[in-house]
């Protein structure tokens, strides 16, 4: 699988706008996990590191930030600034989360649940999961 934007339905009313999302029929797993990430201090990062097993599909809820992805070979940026807008990222994806505005929300959901052990925090394993 590849990553890939989604574009979540957007039910237009006067009173506010309406987005959702519903596994499996616009995601293609199970969710299992939710987290958000908020109140990141200007100029840091998050993430850094891949999954062996877990799938994550990331929202910017309010503000915006940009997620870089690395395959083994090459970076791609995306930026989320839409609330009906998300990317998914498949397995053995290396990513990062920067570029954070004021007030960013990030919703992250997964098919996993938290194991520490499915984590690739160093580049160079990294490297080796994806046979680079």
């Amino acid at each position: 699988m590849e990553p890939k934007i989604i574009e979540l339905p957007k039910i237009h009313d006067l009173r506010g706008n309406l987005s959702f999302f519903e596994s499996p029929s616009q995601l293609p797993f199970k969710i299992k996990r939710t987290y958000w990430i908020y109140d990141v201090p200007g100029g840091e990062i998050r993430g850094s590191h891949a999954f062996k097993e877990q799938q994550e599909f990331i929202i910017a809820l309010s503000g915006s930030f940009d997620i870089v992805l690395h395959d083994g070979f090459k970076e791609i940026k995306y930026s989320l600034n839409r609330s009906y807008y998300g990317l998914f990222i498949p397995k053995r994806y290396w990513r990062r989360l920067e570029n954070f505005s004021t007030n960013a929300l990030a919703l992250i959901v997964s098919d996993k649940n938290f194991d520490e052990n499915d984590y690739v925090r160093n580049f160079e394993e990294f490297k080796i999961l994806r046979n680079v």
